[in-house]
């Protein structure tokens, strides 16, 4: 990737199915345009609006109930690998305050929540004898949000991989890939009766290359290419294997796909050759995760860059890899380039970005709306997606409730108002987007930023564990109230 990779920036499908016909090896973006709503003002009949979280972020309760340790309960306890060495032994304590949570979603009117299963609390030791009490938790969460007209969606690994596991190679090892297929098989066995639709893993490019790479989040490695690269493989590995473990034991019905944080290229400039050229960069972008899952296979131009620190890849890896999927999930909040047609084998050329970039509170949140247009555009247009979420899309801010005791977020109403504006453009093209989960529902801790920057839609008291919705949870609640960005 032409750029450096932050924790936001960052098929041949083997055979038919939801994304009909599949694509052949090397495919390349098709031409024409995509079909036309007749509304550009209203989402389409039946999307979903709901938020997102993850586990470790807002759980807490990390010695309850047999849940073993993870990389993160390891690495944020190692002084100065965390904003003020904030870690999340307890965070929003949702484990305990989790009923209360539920009713926070229903007062949005949110139809759907993602969320994440902790490996840890369902196999301490990622492998070996399942803690039944862990699988109970979210037994209990996912009834308490069906009961509340909520549909669950449950991602599988939300980056915290238990320690045992890696103790054991981590994603560095061949085993970790077939540990967590075990792992999904046996939630999706056991919960699938519930839950219609699950994710495999979230953000392989953010947690292979911050956590493998830079070293700047768990587990702290910073490998070599060869290494790096054999990490990333065990990974794209894991969602495939996981994904045939699913299909053979959960129930008919069940949905399953990836959840990535997919790289977006953006055209300069709104013209035919400048389109086309975003589709070729979309796709060479992604190579390594979400290009090498979509059409079972990695670029020639991948392995070409990665020399002799190209993967080791065993016989019928790729195949396993590219299995078919349902959806996919993508998570989007800034551009990962802007491009402009170019001469030469890519067609394409990336341009600086700006000097000046208008961001939020985080400084790799650079604010362009039209991501949440060209991202699911052109994911559908390249490889025939019919399915896609927006699994996660919101801003950070530092908000703090002022003398009224109201979080006047005018900034993240200003960000959700232009990033939906063209989220609607896109869905009023024809992109198949069904849903969009907002992150987060609430305030938690950023992994290695801590407590001190917020995403949520209800700010959170972490000395009171008290919920307060922001300015931005009355906008967002009439937008799903609305089906429309008023």
């Amino acid at each position: 990737m032409p750029m450096q990779l932050t924790r936001r920036d960052l098929a041949k499908v083997a055979g038919a199915g939801a994304f009909g016909v599949a694509a052949p090896a090397g495919a390349q973006p098709s031409e024409g345009a995509l079909p036309q709503r007749e509304s550009a003002r209203e989402f389409p009949n039946g999307f979903l609006w709901g938020t997102a979280t993850a586990a470790y972020q807002i759980e807490g309760a990390v010695n309850a109930d047999g849940r073993g340790p993870s990389i993160w309960d390891t690495f944020a306890h190692i002084p100065g690998k965390t904003h003020n060495n904030d870690t999340g032994d307890v965070a929003n304590d949702h484990y305990h305050r989790y009923r209360d949570d539920i009713k926070s979603m229903k007062a949005l009117g949110m139809a759907a929540y993602r969320f994440s299963i902790a490996w840890p609390r369902v196999f301490p030791q990622g492998t070996g004898a399942p803690n039944p009490q862990g699988l109970d938790f979210y037994s209990r969460l996912i009834d308490e949000l069906i009961a509340n007209g909520i549909a669950p969606f449950a991602t599988l690994y939300h980056w915290d991989l238990p320690q045992a596991q890696q103790d054991r190679g981590g994603w560095e090892a061949r085993d970790t890939a077939q540990a967590f297929a075990d792992y999904a098989g046996f939630v999706a066995d056991k919960l699938g009766d519930r839950v219609k639709r699950f994710f495999t893993l979230n953000e392989c490019a953010a947690f292979v290359e911050l956590g493998h790479g830079s070293g700047v989040h768990a587990p702290g490695l910073q490998l070599p290419p060869g290494r790096l690269n054999q990490a990333r493989h065990h990974v794209l590995l894991a969602h495939g294997l996981a994904v045939q473990a699913i299909r053979a034991r959960s129930r008919a019905g069940t949905q399953v796909g990836p959840a990535e944080n997919i790289s977006v290229a953006l055209p300069a400039i709104e013209t035919a050759e400048h389109i086309r050229a975003a589709e070729l960069a979309t796709r060479e972008l992604n190579a390594p995760y979400l290009t090498a899952v979509l059409e079972g296979r990695y670029l020639d131009s991948f392995l070409a860059n990665a020399g002799a620190g190209a993967p080791k890849v065993a016989a019928q890896d790729m195949q396993a890899i590219g299995s078919p999927v349902d959806f996919v999930g993508i998570n989007i909040y800034g551009p990962a380039a802007y491009v402009r047609a170019a001469d030469g084998e890519a067609g394409f050329a990336s341009l600086p970005m700006p000097a000046k970039f208008p961001m939020m509170n985080s400084s790799w949140l650079r604010i362009a709306p039209e991501a949440l247009y060209w991202g699911p555009r052109n994911l559908a247009k390249v490889w025939n997606v019919k399915d896609i979420y927006i699994t996660e899309n919101g801003c950070s801010a530092t908000d703090a409730p002022a003398a009224d005791g109201i979080v006047h977020d005018t900034d993240r109403i200003m960000f959700l108002r232009n990033y939906l504006t063209q989220l609607q453009r896109a869905t009023a093209e024809g992109v198949p987007v069904r849903g969009y989960f907002h992150w987060s529902l609430m305030d938690n801790f950023e992994w290695a930023d801590g407590y001190g920057t917020r995403f949520g839609l209800l700010h959170v008291d972490y000395a009171t564990q008290k919920r307060t919705p922001k300015l931005s949870a009355e906008f967002y609640r009439e937008v799903a109230a609305k089906n429309r960005v008023a």
